[in-house]
């Protein structure tokens, strides 16, 4: 698919999914490259939140379970209501010394004021370590953050907030009688799981019983260690990613720039780089795109060799006539020769004038062109216009312009001026093959597939059979048998009839590049020729 067509299938898309999905094969493939490495980053941190959150919500009904164990132990073995409820802490002690085995786990016994009652810690005559931090050197103040407070003020600032997380915890369970569980920070900051269960004696709250669990951090740890292969497929496909967009996009453009640099620094006429043509992408397009400018680039450059070869010969040709006669007026000056001669030189004078002009016309016409913007004209409003000046600045002998156009309106989309002057071409050219008070009929109407064609015929001696196609070509002169000895069929007539042997060569150049074509053809009666007709077909505009 070239650019054009993949143009046209975006816009046979909906809006909304041409912005979603863009007709674009290396902005599909940038993204999806991209959005890749970002999902396998996503996936991995949902799955290691997922794993996380599972395990705090089972180390919470676990710690649940066990807290409830104890406590309805407790309340059944270690309180008493004579002649009030109370605790019995000593009895409360046995019962957590004997079912208390679990390793990283702490279970504390508080009063209703938060007292610590019981310690397992204590019980088992654990010691708390903490590294101490590295000793320093007289003089040697603690290396630290600007931003960061002294190690000292940031250690009592995590046990202050530990400490008030606890007794939180240990408040809502008294106060509401319900178990409280969550995560909280341990003075060492690390995380733990939490569960307080009161201790009731009927309705009354005796102490709070609190479980907590660590661990916590090392299992996630090991999970982010387990999300590591996710980081290094995505940092590969990232790498791979960029490695493929510098060997499919970075290198290719490297290439077409270095080929545009050697045909701006003329080192070659045009560009051909096949195998990045071949790709079916943007590069492939524009690829394309460049080859087919440069080549028309190398083809235009060639036309103007050839059309300045043609009009320096041209040129000679009056030039060389011009001299002749010089000379001669030279070598005999008498009035009968003056006579014979200036009117020679006036011929060829006003020969080079109308050829310098035609040939100034036809190296403008590109970029005229290429300035005026194309609108929707009426060809038949174009020939009638035409046809009516002929007919008010014809003189007496010349040949009548007759049109016969369609009612309705026949819109080309270009431009009216190079239009006009194709018609203008087309008719002087068919005058000067016209015998004396003749007729150039000129007429327009609908062709077959959106085709307006127009035509303008007269009754000259036509055109050579073999030469129906050279009579478009630049300076083109042929005297056809039975015309008169001042015309000869060319491009808006003959070199040696005044005209420059341009006028059909600048009209099929506009005529093709509206898109057209145009053909000469004989007027035939059986073997007899009647005349030559000249045939027009233009694309019609559409709405």
């Amino acid at each position: 698919m070239n650019a054009r067509e993949a143009d046209k299938a975006e816009i046979g898309r909906p809006a909304w999914l041409n912005f979603a999905l863009p007709g674009s094969r290396l902005g599909r493939l940038i993204a999806g490259l991209n959005l890749l490495s970002l999902v396998v980053l996503i996936v991995g941190a949902l799955v290691l939140n997922e794993f996380r959150q599972g395990l705090v919500e089972r180390s919470v009904d676990s710690l649940t379970a066990q807290g409830q164990t104890y406590t309805g132990l407790i309340s059944l073995l270690a309180t008493h209501g004579e002649p009030e409820p109370f605790l019995d802490v000593a009895r409360a002690t046995t019962i957590v010394q004997t079912l208390f085995l679990a390793r990283n786990q702490r279970i504390r016994l508080f009063d209703r004021e938060g007292h610590v009652l019981i310690d397992s810690d204590l019980l088992a005559g654990q010691i708390k370590e903490r590294p101490l931090p590295p000793a320093r050197k007289p003089g040697q103040h603690e290396w630290r953050w600007p931003w960061q407070k002294p190690r000292a003020v940031r250690e009592q600032q995590r046990h202050e907030i530990a400490v008030a997380a606890l007794q939180s915890e240990i408040e809502r369970a008294a106060t509401t009688g319900e178990a409280q569980s969550g995560v909280r920070l341990a003075d060492s900051g690390e995380q733990l799981i939490s569960v307080s269960v009161p201790v009731q004696r009927v309705q009354a709250v005796l102490g709070v019983l609190t479980l907590d669990s660590a661990g916590v951090d090392k299992v996630v740890a090991a999970q982010r260690v387990a999300l590591v292969p996710f980081i290094l497929i995505a940092i590969a496909v990232s790498l791979g990613s960029s490695l493929l967009l510098n060997l499919w996009v970075a290198r290719p453009i490297r290439r077409l720039s270095r080929a545009a640099d050697a045909v701006r620094l003329s080192t070659v006429r045009a560009m051909s780089l096949p195998d990045l043509a071949d790709r079916d992408d943007e590069v492939g397009d524009l690829t394309r795109s460049l080859e087919a400018m440069t080549a028309a680039q190398s083809a235009r450059m060639d036309a103007i060799e050839h059309f300045a070869a043609d009009v320096s010969h041209e040129i000679k040709n009056p030039l060389t006539s011009m001299r002749s006669a010089v000379e001669t007026l030279e070598m005999n000056s008498t009035p009968q020769a003056q006579a014979r001669l200036l009117p020679i030189l006036k011929k060829d004078v006003d020969r080079l004038d109308r050829l310098i002009t035609d040939i100034s016309n036809a190296s403008r016409l590109d970029a005229e062109l290429s300035r005026e913007t194309p609108k929707a004209v009426d060809i038949g409003r174009l020939l009638a216009d035409l046809s009516g000046f002929y007919t008010a600045t014809s003189r007496p002998g010349q040949a009548v312009v007759a049109y016969a156009g369609a009612p309705t309106p026949l819109p080309v989309l270009g431009r009216e001026g190079p239009l006009g002057q194709v018609f203008r071409n087309l008719i002087d050219n068919a005058r000067s093959f016209s015998p004396e008070n003749g007729e150039v009929r000129v007429s327009v109407g609908r062709g077959a597939g959106h085709r307006v064609v127009a035509s303008v015929e007269d009754d000259g001696p036509g055109v050579p059979p073999e030469n129906l196609e050279s009579v478009f070509e630049r300076f083109y002169t042929q005297r056809p048998k039975g015309a008169a000895d001042t015309a000869s069929r060319s491009g808006g007539g003959a070199s040696s009839s005044g005209h420059s042997g341009l006028g059909l060569s600048i009209a099929r150049q506009i005529v093709e590049a509206h898109g057209g074509k145009i053909r000469a053809e004989n007027r035939m009666n059986g073997d007899e020729v009647l005349g030559a007709r000249f045939v027009v077909e233009l694309p019609e505009a559409t709405n």
